[in-house]
């Protein structure tokens, strides 16, 4: 299944341009980033990306224009991500076919939520892999399913949505904000005891299959699978 993690990063701010490129890599996607800004629409045209981060201010031309010319012509989702935090440049990105709207500076778990919501919401379950192996687990996420030894057991949405974030980003502590953040996409109310409780219905569902141990905890930092 194709993947949908390319992500372009139009950011004339160097320091705020590296470091948004590396939230996003570091977070399982695939960015690139404009480092010229002679042609903004034309590079974002042809970039083909799946989500375009766009700026307001930039030099030589206004974020609106590039986003309302981008849209023209493509169908990519956009996030408007800017200092430029007034009701009016909200109202006019959005008017001008911005699909949401982030003002600087912005908290990095909340903007990967949205991040991962619109990808969802554009292109589906393909946003994502089908399947992620690690550690002996193999994790269906079309058919919400892992397996281990030979043995499967079917997961809760909840579950899903943990495991494949750790998953996705194994080897690497995943904060419990930012899992937090990812099951804000649910219709319940999530907070740091509710985690807790979704943590360790995951991990008894894992032991069933005999993957005892697979979600490893960092004190005060948070989870990981290795």
């Amino acid at each position: 299944m194709q993947m949908h993690d390319r992500l372009l990063v139009v950011e004339d701010d160097p320091k705020l341009r590296e470091e948004l490129v590396a939230l996003l890599g570091n977070n399982g996607y695939q960015p690139c980033a404009l480092e010229a800004f002679d042609d903004v629409v034309g590079q974002v045209l042809a970039a083909g990306a799946d989500l375009v981060l766009l700026d307001l201010n930039l030099p030589g031309v206004d974020g609106q224009y590039v986003c309302r010319e981008v849209r023209r012509e493509s169908d990519v989702p956009i996030i408007v991500v800017t200092s430029r935090d007034g009701q009016m440049d909200e109202l006019l990105s959005m008017s001008f076919g911005a699909d949401d709207f982030v003002a600087k500076p912005y908290n990095a778990p909340v903007l990967l939520a949205r991040i991962a919501r619109l990808l969802e919401r554009a292109y589906g379950s393909a946003s994502r892999s089908a399947v992620l192996e690690r550690g002996g687990v193999r994790l269906d996420c079309d058919r919400c399913v892992a397996e281990h030894g030979g043995r499967s057991v079917e997961l809760t949405k909840n579950e899903l949505r943990i495991l494949s974030l750790l998953m996705r980003n194994a080897g690497k502590v995943v904060s419990r904000q930012r899992i937090q953040e990812e099951l804000w996409q649910t219709d319940e109310f999530v907070d740091d005891n509710t985690l807790t409780v979704n943590v360790s219905h995951l991990r008894q569902t894992l032991a069933s299959i005999g993957a005892r141990d697979f979600v490893q905890t960092r004190r005060r930092l948070g989870y990981l699978v290795l």
